[in-house]
C-alpha cells in the first residue's frame, strides 16, 4: 500500500465530514451528520491537519475551496499571467471605458476623459515595441517614477506583454532610496515626469545601468540631450509611442513563473527590500480574492492609493479582470473630494487613516449641529443599525432624510468599500456600513503574499476581525511562548500568523539571508503579526511580534494596539506610545487635531496660540482624560494606559521621516525625535 493512496484516503475521509451549506445559510460549510462524529464545522474556514502523519489540526483554509488552493480564476483557468489577464480584457471589453483622467494638457481640470480597453491595448503594444526598438532586452527591469496616472498602468501592461520586470520607484522613499533601488534592481529604462527629471539626471552618473529615460508629459524639444558618452537617451513618452508604432514588435509573453515586478518595501528600518513577485503569484492572489469580491464592467473605481504599493496594484489587476473603469485623482489628496464628486465611483478602496477622518468629520458635524438635527441623525443611525443586526433592510426614509447627504461626499454611488494596510476600528466599520449603505470589507495582507491573506466574507455582520483565508492560501498560528501566545489558549487559539500557498513571494531580491528569516523549510511565511481564531474561522489580528517591549514590571506592551485605541479620541490626530523596561508606565506623544483643539479651548474660555495651548497643563489634562475614557471603553488593561501626554502640532509625515510610505510610524525615528519629551 503506497503512502499516496493512504494520504488520498485520509483526505477523502476529511472531505466526507464536510458538506457545503445551502445558499440560505450565512456559513459556507456545515457538518455532514452521516459521517460519524469526527467533523470540524467552522463556518467560513475549514480546519485540516498540517501533516497527514501527525494529528495536529491547525491549518485553516477558506471554506470556498477547502481541498485545493486556488491558483487561477475558476471561470478563466487559461489566464496564467498579467499579459493573459489584460488580453482577456481587451478582447471582452474592447470598447468599454478603462482609464480616465481630468487634467488637461495645459494643467487645468475638466470632466473625466476616457481611453477604452482597446485604445490602452494599442498604446501598450506601441510602448513595448518602442522599448524593444531601443534595445531594452527581455527580462530587463523598467522603473516607473511617478504617482498614479494612466501612463503608470500602460507602462505596467507593456512590461507584462513584453516580459519586462516593472519596478515602482516612489518619491516618498527619498532620492537616495530611488538611487538604491535603480542600482539594486539593475533598472535599464525609467519612465518619469518632467518634475522628477532633473533630480533623476543629476544622479545618473551614479546609476550606471540606466540606458533610457522616458519623460511623460514633457515636450521633446524642451528635453535635454545628453552627450553620447553618457550612454543614456532621453525621449518623451509621445516620441517613444511613435517609434513603437513605426517599428511594431510581436509580444514576448511571459511564463507564469517569470518575475512580474520587484516591489520595494520601505520597512521601518534599514534599506528597502525588493519583494520578488511572479505572474503566478499575482494571478493566484487576485483569483482567490475574486471568490468573494465581484466587480462588474459597469463599476467605476477611483485610483489614488499609491500604485507603488501592492494594495492598489492588486485592485488594478482585479479591475482589469472584470472590465472596470478606473478614474485617476488629480494627484492632490486635498482635492480628492472634488475628484470623487466628478467621477462618482461605485467602488472605493482606502486606508483607516482616511476612513477615520471621514468618521471624525461627520460625528463632529452632528455634535455641533445639536438639537433636532442631532436627534434625527441618532434616530436614523439606530434604526439602520438595528435593521442591519437583524439582517433586514432599513426603511428608505432614513436614507432620504439623513444618509444620502453623507453618501454624496463620496459621489453618491459607492456600493462597495474596502479597507486595508492597518486595522480599522469596529465602530468606524459599522459607521461606514450604516452611513454609506453598501458592503464594507476589511482585509489583511502584505507585499510578500502578493496582497490579500484574508478578507471579510459577504453577509458576515460580525466586526473586529479580518475574515477568513483567501482561497489561494492556507493559514496557521504558530506558538510564541515568549509572549504567552499558544494554540492551546482558551477561549481562542493564538499565535504568529503564518501563510503558505501560490501567493507567497519568491524571496527578497539578492537577499537570501532575509528571505530565510521569513520563509521556513516547510514553505510557511512568518508574518510577524499575532492573530487569534474567532468562531466561524475568522482571523483577528491582536498584536505585532516585532514592536513589543517590556515595562519594568515585566508586562509586555504592543504599542500599535494602544495607538489604534487612542486614535479614536477626538483631540488625537496621530499618537505615538513609548515605554521601556526601566519604567513602569507608558507615555504618549500626540499630534493634535488643530480644529478640535481650537474649538474646545474657545468653548472653555482658554486663550492663546495653538503652540501655547499644547503646553497648557489644563489642555493636557483634558486630552489625557479624554484618552482615559476611550481607553476604558476599549478595555485597555491598567498598565496599557498612558500616564502622561506631550502634545505636538507637527503631524507625523513622510516628509519629516516619521511615517513609512504605508503610513506606519517609524518607531526608532519617532523615539529619537521625542526623546526630550
Amino acid at each position: 500500500m503506497d503512502s499516496t493512496s493512504a494520504a488520498r484516503r485520509r483526505i477523502n475521509a476529511i472531505h466526507s465530514h464536510l458538506v457545503t451549506s445551502s445558499r440560505s445559510s450565512p456559513l459556507l460549510l456545515s457538518s455532514n451528520p452521516t459521517a460519524g462524529e469526527f467533523y470540524l464545522d467552522n463556518g467560513y474556514s475549514v480546519v485540516l491537519p498540517e501533516k497527514l502523519s501527525t494529528g495536529k489540526w491547525h491549518v485553516y483554509r477558506s471554506a470556498r475551496s477547502p481541498f485545493k488552493l486556488v491558483s487561477r480564476f475558476p471561470d478563466h483557468p487559461d489566464i496564467a499571467t498579467l499579459h493573459d489577464n489584460f488580453e482577456h480584457a481587451v478582447h471582452d471589453f474592447r470598447d468599454y471605458k478603462y482609464l480616465g483622467t481630468r487634467v488637461r494638457v495645459d494643467g487645468t481640470v475638466g470632466d473625466y476623459k476616457w481611453m477604452t480597453y482597446g485604445e490602452v491595448g494599442t498604446a501598450r503594444t506601441a510602448l513595448g515595441s518602442g522599448l524593444v526598438h531601443h534595445g531594452i532586452t527581455t527580462g530587463s527591469s523598467v522603473g516607473i517614477y511617478f504617482i498614479n496616472r494612466p501612463e503608470w498602468l500602460i507602462v505596467d501592461q507593456a512590461c507584462a506583454s513584453y516580459s519586462y520586470v516593472s519596478v515602482p520607484l516612489y518619491d516618498t522613499l527619498g532620492p537616495d532610496a530611488v538611487k538604491f533601488i535603480v542600482n539594486h534592481a539593475n533598472v535599464q529604462a525609467i519612465f518619469c515626469v518632467a518634475e522628477t527629471l532633473n533630480s533623476l539626471l543629476s544622479g545618473l552618473s551614479e546609476m550606471p545601468s540606466v540606458r533610457l529615460v522616458v519623460v511623460v508629459g514633457g515636450l521633446n524639444e524642451s528635453l535635454p540631450s545628453l552627450p553620447p558618452s553618457a550612454g543614456v537617451k532621453v525621449v518623451s513618452y509621445s516620441v517613444l509611442l511613435n517609434q513603437g508604432r513605426s517599428n511594431p514588435q510581436p509580444f514576448c509573453p511571459p511564463k507564469p513563473d517569470d518575475v512580474a515586478t520587484l516591489c520595494y518595501t520601505s520597512g521601518t528600518t534599514g534599506t528597502p527590500k525588493g519583494v520578488v513577485l511572479t505572474h503566478a503569484n499575482l494571478i493566484a492572489n487576485v483569483a482567490g480574492s475574486s471568490f468573494s469580491v465581484k466587480f462588474f464592467s459597469s463599476d467605476i473605481y477611483i485610483s489614488y492609493l499609491p500604485l507603488a504599493h501592492i494594495y492598489e496594484r492588486a485592485n488594478q489587476i482585479l479591475a482589469v479582470y472584470f472590465g472596470v473603469a478606473v478614474g485617476f485623482y488629480q494627484g492632490d489628496n486635498m482635492k480628492l473630494l472634488d475628484d470623487l464628486a466628478a467621477l462618482r465611483p461605485t467602488v472605493f478602496s482606502s486606508v483607516p487613516r482616511l476612513y477615520n477622518r471621514i468618521y471624525d468629520g461627520i460625528t463632529n458635524a452632528v455634535k455641533t449641529s445639536g438639537g433636532l438635527k442631532e436627534r434625527l441623525f441618532n434616530a436614523a443611525y439606530n434604526a439602520k443599525k438595528q435593521a442591519l443586526l437583524n439582517g433586514k433592510s432599513a426603511s428608505p426614509i432614513w436614507d432620504r432624510l439623513v444618509f444620502n447627504k453623507i453618501k454624496d461626499r463620496l459621489g453618491g454611488r459607492v456600493r462597495f468599500m474596502t479597507s486595508g494596510a492597518s486595522p480599522l476600528s469596529p465602530e468606524v466599520l459599522e459607521f461606514l456600513k450604516i452611513c454609506f449603505g453598501g458592503r464594507v470589507s476589511e482585509g489583511y495582507g502584505m507585499t510578500e503574499t502578493s496582497c490579500v491573506i484574508s478578507g471579510m466574507d459577504e453577509g458576515d455582520n460580525l466586526t473586529g476581525h479580518v475574515g477568513s483565508p483567501n482561497p489561494a492560501c492556507e493559514v496557521k498560528l504558530m506558538d510564541v511562548p515568549e509572549m504567552n501566545y499558544t494554540s492551546a489558549d482558551e477561549p481562542h487559539p493564538r499565535g504568529e500568523i503564518c501563510v503558505r500557498g501560490p501567493i507567497i513571494f519568491r524571496g527578497y531580491y539578492k537577499d537570501e539571508v532575509q528571505t530565510r528569516e521569513v520563509i521556513d523549510e516547510d514553505g510557511w511565511l512568518h508574518t510577524g503579526d499575532i492573530g487569534l481564531w474567532l468562531p466561524g474561522g475568522r482571523l483577528k489580528i491582536i498584536d505585532r511580534k516585532k514592536n513589543i517591549f517590556k515595562l519594568a514590571q515585566g508586562e509586555y506592551i504592543a504599542p500599535e494596539k494602544i495607538e489604534n485605541v487612542y486614535a479614536k479620541c477626538r483631540f488625537v490626530g496621530q499618537c505615538f506610545i513609548y515605554g521601556d523596561s526601566f519604567n513602569s508606565s507608558l507615555v504618549a506623544v500626540v499630534s493634535v487635531d488643530p480644529d478640535v483643539l481650537k474649538s474646545w479651548a474657545a468653548s472653555e474660555g482658554i486663550k492663546g496660540e495653538l503652540r501655547e495651548l499644547c503646553n497648557n497643563p489644563r489642555v493636557k489634562a483634558a486630552v489625557l482624560s479624554d484618552m482615559d475614557a476611550v481607553g476604558r471603553e476599549s478595555q485597555l488593561r491598567g498598565f496599557e494606559f498612558a500616564k502622561a501626554v506631550t502634545l505636538v502640532l507637527e503631524p507625523f509625515t513622510l516628509e519629516n521621516g516619521l511615517l513609512t510610505p504605508t503610513f506606519k510610524i517609524k518607531r526608532p525615528q519617532a523615539r529619537n525625535t521625542s526623546q526630550k519629551q
